[in-house]
């Protein structure tokens, strides 16, 4: 692999500027999701007609897609020179989070470039991985370039409300749009985290699963002042607060095991992933999302019962976000239903864990491809807490890779500014996932 495969300094400078630029244009269009479809509007659809137009002055066509007027995901295939490949989903979500002005520094829909950044909400979640996508298949076009295998570029609807109206919903209504392919591409991963001297990039080659309880104890209602022993309120408290205590164990997956093994080398010690726990300030801030990717995880999150203070209710109610290891989809509900007991009620709301292979060959080529632009860098596999639209995906037999290339300064957390007040990313940043992107999207 040459370096960016002889692209001219020319060719690359404008990916490189596309890549801002779009970023920016589509982050000033207002695309907010706030969960509820009484105030979400049609930003989806519009940033989804702007990316189409981005496409079809190279000469690429797509689709508009919507589960609900205004509520689009767009898709396009750019061919292969190996039809017979398996394809590779390229993808991103169109919506973001809301985002109150008066909070930031800067207006969060203007696509603003102070000091070397840009500032807006998407600017890491995930406008910026749309923009990068854009300057590289356009890059492509004008150059003649065509990527090793069939690629599909989608973007989605509605991945900050888990995906419902988007990647969801056209899994189940649209599945004809994925033939043909067998991996995917998108969040949450590639930023560069300072280790010891060097530069790690994670890559999330599996996401833990989600299981919501919720918990509900009936009693008989009554006068506070005379206490019932089957007060609904007491059971609840009581069977969340167990949950809620539960030391669940460091659980080997593929993941977290290469993860630990890299840590052992730069740390010391074993390498094994019982000692993964006490190493991780080698990590900097990347610790805090490893720590919570080594075992099961349950946080209470809802309480719910009464309405006047000396009435004891006949209902309580409490929710509980769940967060389960590859491997433990056959245990877990059980030992949580243990820990709650027999005085309660429990409803599952589940969605798998999901692992993709940590040694595929994409896993090599973008190793590689980080390493021509940063030569000493460590691209190394981590298990995702969270979820992603790669879940979805997961359910056409698509294996889900979370690498977005940024590198940044040592001192910025990329994750923590997901969601956050003034949400930016530098702009030589762009410029480096850019690079790395396209030389992935070719030869992967």
């Amino acid at each position: 692999m040459t370096d960016a495969h002889d692209m001219s300094d020319e060719a690359r400078e404008r990916m490189r500027a596309e890549a801002v630029s779009i970023t920016a244009d589509l982050v000033a269009i207002d695309s907010t999701n706030t969960g509820d479809p009484a105030t979400i509007g049609d930003g989806e659809t519009r940033v989804c007609r702007r990316i189409a137009e981005y496409l079809r002055e190279v000469g690429i066509d797509s689709e508009l897609v919507e589960s609900v007027p205004g509520r689009g995901s767009l898709f396009a295939r750019v061919e292969g020179a190996d039809p017979q490949a398996g394809g590779l989903v390229v993808h991103g979500h169109v919506d973001v989070v809301p985002a109150v002005a008066e909070d930031w520094s800067v207006p969060p829909f203007a696509g603003e470039i102070r000091d070397g950044w840009l500032y807006g909400r998407g600017t890491v979640d995930m406008k910026n991985m749309i923009g990068m996508i854009l300057a590289v298949v356009r890059h492509y076009r004008r150059e003649g370039i065509v990527p090793r295998r069939p690629l599909l570029l989608a973007f989605f609807a509605d991945e900050e409300a888990a995906g419902i109206m988007g990647a969801k919903w056209i899994v189940r209504e649209r599945p004809e749009l994925f033939d043909g392919m067998t991996q995917a591409l998108s969040e949450v991963g590639g930023w560069s985290v300072p280790v010891a001297g060097r530069r790690l990039y994670p890559i999330a080659i599996a996401e833990k699963g989600v299981a919501w309880a919720k918990v509900t104890a009936h009693g008989a209602a009554a006068h506070a002042s005379r206490p019932t022993p089957d007060n609904a309120v007491a059971a609840v408290a009581g069977a969340v607060h167990r949950v809620a205590g539960i030391d669940f164990p460091v659980e080997p997956t593929e993941a977290n095991t290469a993860l630990a093994a890299t840590v052992g080398r730069i740390a010391g010690g074993s390498g094994d992933v019982a000692e993964l726990p006490d190493r991780l300030e080698v990590l900097g801030h990347f610790g805090p999302l490893v720590a919570a990717s080594l075992s099961h995880t349950a946080s209470p999150t809802v309480l719910s019962a009464g309405y006047k203070t000396n009435v004891i209710p006949t209902e309580a109610h409490a929710e509980i976000d769940c967060r389960v290891l590859p491997g433990g989809e056959e245990t877990f509900r059980a030992e949580v239903e243990r820990e709650l007991g027999p005085d309660v009620s429990v409803e599952w709301i589940w969605q798998p864990p999901i692992a993709a292979p940590a040694d595929a060959p994409l896993v090599d080529v973008i190793g590689e491809a980080v390493r021509e632009s940063d030569p000493d860098a460590l691209v190394v596999p981590y298990l995702l807490p969270a979820s992603t639209d790669n879940k979805h995906l997961a359910e056409l037999g698509i294996d889900g890779y979370g690498f977005v290339p940024l590198r940044v300064p040592d001192e910025f957390d990329v994750f923590g500014h997901f969601h956050a007040v003034d949400e930016r990313v530098p702009v030589d940043a762009l410029h480096f996932g850019a690079d790395v992107l396209a030389r992935v999207l070719r030869s992967a």
